[in-house]
């Protein structure tokens, strides 16, 4: 799972570079392949809920024979009651098939104010009992550094809360 991780941050920043720009996020899967080369589909559809249903299919049954893989799109998680805009990752790696894990990173669009990102949250941890979830988000901040413009947006916007 760390490997998804750092793939997860690294594709986590390219799309905040976007949606900090008030861009509609294209939902995107990322992995790596046998080679540890990464790689990254836009999921175009009519309607972001067909891509994001068709990356989760994909997700799935690993059908692009990846090692590890991200799904990242658009959505919104239910934060003290209220509706919150996030970027939403699933993540899986292939090595631990059964291992699942959804994280979440709030953010306030632009449009509101200053664009901000909030703390990530973990939305579904299943059967990683294996991997240490502090040392997971320290590899994701560390694919987050690996995109160097996404990085910045990241550092300037980052609040924390």
């Amino acid at each position: 799972m760390i490997k998804a991780f750092e793939l997860a941050g690294a594709f986590a920043a390219h799309a905040i570079g976007s949606i900090a720009e008030g861009d509609a996020l294209i939902p995107m899967l990322a992995y790596t392949n046998e080679d540890d080369e990464r790689q990254m589909e836009r999921l175009v559809f009519e309607g972001s809920g067909a891509a994001v249903e068709y990356g989760q299919q994909r997700l799935s049954s690993n059908a692009m024979d990846a090692n590890d893989a991200a799904l990242l799109y658009d959505g919104q998680i239910v934060d003290d009651g209220k509706k919150t805009d996030a970027l939403i990752i699933e993540l899986r790696t292939y090595f631990s098939p059964r291992s699942v894990a959804t994280i979440a990173i709030p953010y306030t669009p632009k449009g509101d104010g200053p664009f901000q990102i909030h703390k990530p949250c973990v939305m579904v941890w299943e059967h990683c009992e294996d991997f240490d979830l502090d040392h997971a988000f320290g590899w994701f901040f560390d694919g987050v550094e690996s995109h160097e413009e996404g990085s910045k947006v990241w550092r300037a916007s980052f609040d924390g809360s």
